[in-house]
């Protein structure tokens, strides 16, 4: 049977664009959809602004300190539309250079909805379209639930899009993402109240992480409201009040968004015209990324994978080389790397105490330790760095690594290589650090 195209790729964010573009390189015809902006949402609507607010919520801790550091005191004012504009610029210039990358490629980049009418064919604005395989690529969006009131909240990515400031807001969840946005609002000089179900956030991570984040970040002044959920919103003139679980008086605020859930983005893809098998996280898909259709793949939030884009893009590239290349390769999801872009910032690879202790017993010996950074020993920030190291106590191998503090992700992100490779506490006792660093604290744990 003749095809339109080798490939076809639904949607254009970190895992379309990496195997769409890596399969035309290794010489297959091949086509994307996306009907939003090409990036997707790290590069439109998440990682990439979040972390340009990041930046700019930063600089108030900057501040803080300018005039023991011999700057006198530096001014406090945020201009949001500036900012915005500004972010929205570098934005939509990455989102060309994308679409750029495509074209040089080759790949033909189609603006639209597609929709399967069976295996082999899509349809896309009226246009129906044939492949030999179809990767989807489709991402997550957000969800909020269905209480009295949700209509007046907001979702992460409409957030992300306001004209103006809220003076005073509400973040409802415990996540990643809500600790993110709750300390990037709260350094951009926002009144910020945080609502979790836990007792803390970041239920998933190292005890010892969360509790130094939330220490530190009620200590920065964002209200953290734990063990509580929103039952109802209402509207009360220019403010919006929130009934709370365990709260005798509302919490008043000007813009509440809900930051608790996101599922695949599979609304009117006509799955069940091709036969693909979902379930409660989404697409079904073996090692090699295959679908329950032997010639649909799925790669990145659209799946049960870990939601990290490096994931989506080693995902995409090695269906491509395995499809494309002639060299078939999996990809390992154990000990992916990560941060917490939260106020301070966190990172995190492999296993917490809790997670080590649960599979290996009581072997597993951690080291920790906390301490001021050299950059608070002029200034006022009290702000402590938390580093911490957990092994294996038969072999000594190292299971897991967090840190709390200025440059984590960095210096996680090199642990991580190294625990690839089976890094012992041995290692690091023999290895000199560079001075003077917060990396090399870990060399010193004892």
């Amino acid at each position: 049977m003749s095809f339109d195209y080798d490939l076809f790729v639904i949607g254009a964010g970190p895992g379309g664009l990496a195997a769409s573009e890596r399969a035309a390189n290794y010489g297959a015809r091949v086509a994307l959809a996306e009907q939003d902006q090409v990036g997707g949402t790290c590069v439109v609507h998440g990682c990439i602004p979040e972390k340009m607010m990041t930046y700019a919520a930063s600089f108030s801790q900057i501040f803080r300190n300018a005039d023991e550091y011999g700057w006198g005191k530096v001014q406090k004012n945020f201009d949001w539309c500036q900012f915005i504009a500004a972010r929205n610029r570098e934005i939509n210039h990455l989102s060309k250079v994308h679409t750029q990358h495509l074209q040089k490629a080759g790949v033909e980049l189609l603006k639209g909805h597609a929709q399967f009418l069976d295996v082999h064919t899509l349809e896309i604005e009226g246009r129906q379209i044939t492949a030999d395989k179809i990767l989807i690529a489709v991402g997550g969006k957000d969800v909020k639930p269905n209480i009295p009131g949700v209509e007046y909240a907001i979702s992460t990515l409409e957030m992300l899009q306001l004209k103006q400031q809220p003076e005073h807001l509400a973040i409802i969840g415990s996540n990643h993402i809500a600790v993110k946005l709750a300390g990037i609002m709260n350094g951009l000089i926002s009144k910020v109240t945080q609502i979790v179900t836990e007792d803390k956030f970041l239920p998933d991570c190292d005890e010892d992480i969360r509790t130094t984040i939330q220490e530190e970040m009620t200590r920065l002044g964002i209200r953290i409201c734990c063990n509580s959920s929103v039952e109802k919103i209402e509207q009360t003139q220019n403010c919006l009040n929130l009934i709370v679980s365990g709260n005798s008086e509302p919490v008043t605020v000007e813009t509440v968004v809900f930051i608790t859930d996101r599922v695949p983005n599979l609304d009117g893809l006509g799955l069940e015209n091709a036969g693909i098998m979902v379930n409660e996280g989404g697409i079904v898909v073996d090692e090699y990324s295959c679908t329950s259709v032997a010639n649909i793949f799925a790669v990145g939030d659209c799946t049960p994978r870990p939601h990290w884009t490096p994931v989506a893009i080693a995902a995409g590239r090695a269906f491509a080389d395995t499809e494309f290349g002639k060299y078939p390769r999996t990809v390992s999801y154990e000990a992916i790397p990560h941060v917490l872009a939260s106020q301070p910032e966190a990172a995190t690879v492999g296993l917490t105490e809790a997670q080590a202790r649960a599979k290996f017993g009581e072997s597993v010996r951690c080291y920790s330790k906390k301490f001021q950074p050299l950059f608070n020993l002029i200034g006022e920030s009290e702000q402590q760095t938390l580093i911490k190291l957990v092994l294996a106590g038969n072999s000594d191998r190292v299971l897991g690594a967090h840190m709390v503090g200025n440059y984590a992700a960095e210096v996680i992100q090199m642990i991580g290589l190294a625990m690839k490779a089976g890094v012992t506490k041995q290692h690091f006792d023999r290895t000199i650090g560079i001075h003077p660093t917060v990396g090399e604290e870990f060399f010193s744990l004892r």
